[in-house]
């Protein structure tokens, strides 16, 4: 039997994207279809997406959704089916899908992604003729509150179906004051701690967290670390009580997208039985961030440029990475005082370090296509899409050991070494000594070209699709459904 999911994201690629939410929201359908789950994704209309659905079909409409007038639009994301919120008043604005042109957060989002999670419910309730689910995924805090209108406010009459959070990162929680929760359309019963308040607020992200039939995070090691307080942000003890509704599924990658026999981005295709084709890759970024052309390792980076991805730290590190011989293609955007400490390195270092700020999908293949390694220092990270990039491009990742990180990378450690299993290089610790002697080790691995090699082909040839995160899911979904009865 056909299992019927919604789907419901704040972005999900190619319509609108800001990090790996989107990638995941946009790739499970086609994960899912294998698993005979069939998954229709609903977003927000931002202009970009009312722009590339084109015309869409109108298939409902609200006279008042928190007070703003929607329609649901039907349309198609890939082979799979799609919904769009329609409400001008909302969405129909300027610059991203949480902030404005000079980033600064829409002073609105609560109502924004209230009325989203509204008209989620409502839809997952039956409100839509000829639209019906058997269960609701929600993605991050955008989405928290659909659990609890489900549960708390659902539609008359409607259908009850289970729900599934899914937290792709803790660090983003949707707080607000308490004066925004008589406006949200919940009943006053809803104002406890086993509803939406938190820390006496709203809190989205709890709400989800309290209220959904499961929760998920994007790996298993992260679903561990968000019982501790490190990682857990002020909502470990309710992960703690909800451990046995708590389950950790790595997320995949696109294959067809993230390919290097066939990415057209790339200077040249490649495999792993014919990784001396990945040189023309090298001198193509060489060239691209006005590197010195040499024989010596290639560190790469695209990232957000914050504290969490422990971009502070390798900015520190860049006149250690240059002395040993290396070199640093950086594409990425973030905070401004660690963008302008990047930008000062590379006019420290003309032809060592090259810098570009921004975002470019094009450039982020071709630098994992040329790249001889890529730098992951992170803080924390629930999965990580990066370092499985580099894993299936053969550009070694260089992580710390956290999170999804710490699944997915195998430290080319003396045992693993000698097993021939090893896939990149991980450290302990986010600090400067410790990126340091990551960064040595590289380049102490690479300087032996059988042993680098093996690392890149260990890589090449692990499994990071979306087949067995896909089947955890199905099953995951299956298992709530059962229980509902």
């Amino acid at each position: 039997m056909t299992v019927k999911v919604l789907s419901v994201a704040s972005e999900a690629v190619p319509l609108v994207k800001t990090g790996g939410l989107a990638d995941v929201a946009g790739a499970l359908p086609g994960a899912l279809a294998a698993q005979g789950v069939e998954v229709t994704t609903f977003i927000p209309g931002y202009p970009a997406v009312l722009a590339k659905l084109g015309k869409g079909k109108a298939i409902h409409k609200w006279d008042g959704l928190l007070g703003a007038p929607a329609r649901l639009l039907s349309g198609t994301i890939g082979d799979h089916p799609l919904l769009v919120l329609d409400a001008p008043a909302l969405f129909a604005r300027e610059g991203g899908p949480y902030s404005d042109g000079s980033g600064r957060d829409w002073d609105d989002n609560w109502r924004r992604f209230a009325a989203f999670a509204r008209a989620a419910a409502d839809i997952a309730g039956g409100a839509v003729k000829g639209r019906v689910f058997d269960l609701v995924h929600a993605h991050d805090w955008q989405t928290g509150l659909v659990p609890a209108y489900l549960r708390l406010a659902p539609l008359e009459g409607g259908r009850d179906v289970p729900s599934i959070i899914t937290i792709h990162n803790m660090a983003f929680q949707g707080y607000y004051p308490a004066e925004v929760f008589p406006q949200l359309g919940l009943p006053p019963t809803a104002w406890t701690v086993d509803g939406v308040e938190s820390y006496g607020g709203v809190g989205f992200l709890k709400a989800g967290m309290q209220l959904a039939d499961a929760i998920t995070t994007v790996s298993p090691t992260y679903a561990g670390e968000v019982r501790s307080i490190e990682f857990g942000m002020g909502l470990e003890g309710l992960v703690q009580a909800r451990s046995n509704r708590v389950h950790g599924i790595l997320n995949g990658i696109d294959t067809a997208e993230w390919n290097p026999a066939s990415d057209p981005h790339l200077a040249a295709t490649y495999t792993a039985g014919k990784l001396a084709a990945r040189a023309k890759n090298k001198r193509a970024v060489e060239q691209a961030f006005g590197l010195d052309r040499d024989d010596g390792p290639l560190f790469v980076v695209v990232s957000r440029l914050t504290w969490q991805k422990g971009m502070d730290v390798l900015a520190e590190v860049l006149d250690h990475l240059v002395g040993i011989g290396g070199r640093l293609a950086l594409l990425g955007a973030g905070d401004a005082e660690i963008e302008q400490r990047f930008l000062a390195a590379a006019a420290r270092h003309p032809g060592r370090v090259g810098v570009r700020l921004g975002y470019d999908e094009a450039a982020s293949h071709r630098l994992q296509g040329g790249g001889d390694a890529i730098l992951i220092p992170s803080r924390f990270e629930p999965c990580g899409l990066t370092q499985l990039y580099g894993l299936a491009y053969g550009c070694v990742p260089i992580v710390s050991r956290t999170g999804g990180l710490a699944d997915t990378v195998i430290d080319a450690n003396p045992a693993a070494l000698a097993a021939e299993v090893a896939t990149g290089i991980q450290m302990n610790a986010v600090s400067h000594n410790a990126l340091a002697m990551a960064i040595s080790r590289a380049v102490e691995l690479y300087a032996q070209p059988a042993t680098w090699k093996r690392l890149q082909k260990n890589g090449m040839q692990a499994d990071f699709s979306w087949g067995a995160s896909g089947a955890a899911y199905a099953a995951l979904y299956r298992q709530l459904i059962e229980e509902q009865g």
